[in-house]
């Protein structure tokens, strides 16, 4: 799964990396511990756009992604994943993945490995090691009218790969810039094989590095809780 993760860079920074119209003009300030029904920045093809080339938005939009049919936002709570294996059988997703998805820009994110026991968790923070941003493959939708309109989207997550098993047994879909066109493509209604493997080059890249148990609260928002520490010094 993916519950946190963090987005650092300023609106016009993400524009300029992901080759999109910033459409949020204003300042943000960067969010270290990003959770569930915040407003974060995506990408997606502005509308009447179409093919790989289409030209790309940079939005914002809330967290946790609430179904058009959706009696309430409050689904949006427990949606703030998707499984890539099964976005195609599940009703809430499975539209979606046809005609509306996202990129999330992201620094890293945040996982907690437990002990052998069972009884500790010690959380990581993957990251690069570059500064670049990280891609995560999402969906969005379209929520309510008037007063009530929501735009949110999902993470979608997979099988943990190479090192990244040593932490967790799942991770954010990452999509190399090679496949951010065809990701994003309008027109392209089936992207099995783009959802066939993740991003395995970047994932090897990535820096696993163990952090404070003070990200566990969704409060704590400060440059300190991406922090090293010494992997088992503060356990939960």
């Amino acid at each position: 799964m993916c519950g946190r993760y963090t987005s650092k860079k300023n609106p016009v920074e993400l524009a300029e990396e992901f080759d999109a119209e910033d459409r949020i003009a204003e300042q943000r300030r960067p969010d270290f511990n990003v959770a569930p029904t915040r407003n974060e920045p995506v990408v997606r093809a502005e509308r009447d756009q179409h093919g790989p080339q289409a030209a790309r938005e940079l939005v914002e939009m809330r967290w946790g992604l609430v179904p058009f049919w959706a009696k309430d936002p409050k689904a949006g709570g427990r949606m703030f994943n998707a499984r890539a294996e099964t976005l195609t059988t599940k009703p809430a997703f499975r539209s979606a993945v046809k005609k509306r998805r996202v990129l999330v820009p992201a620094d890293g994110w945040y996982e907690w490995k437990k002990s052998e026991d069972g009884k500790t968790k010690q959380p990581y923070y993957m990251t690069t090691q570059d500064g670049s941003s990280l891609a995560f493959a999402g969906l969005w939708e379209s929520w309510g009218t008037g007063e009530d309109y929501l735009q949110t989207y999902t993470i979608i997550t997979t099988e943990a790969q190479g090192q990244l098993t040593e932490v967790h047994d799942r991770m954010p879909f990452l999509l190399p810039a090679s496949a951010w066109g065809d990701w994003l493509d309008p027109d392209r209604d089936d992207v099995t094989d783009l959802l066939a493997t993740p991003d395995l080059e970047r994932g090897e890249q990535l820096e696993l590095r163990p952090v404070g148990a003070d990200v566990g609260k969704v409060a704590n928002n400060s440059p300190e809780l991406i922090e090293r520490i010494e992997p088992g010094a503060v356990l939960l």
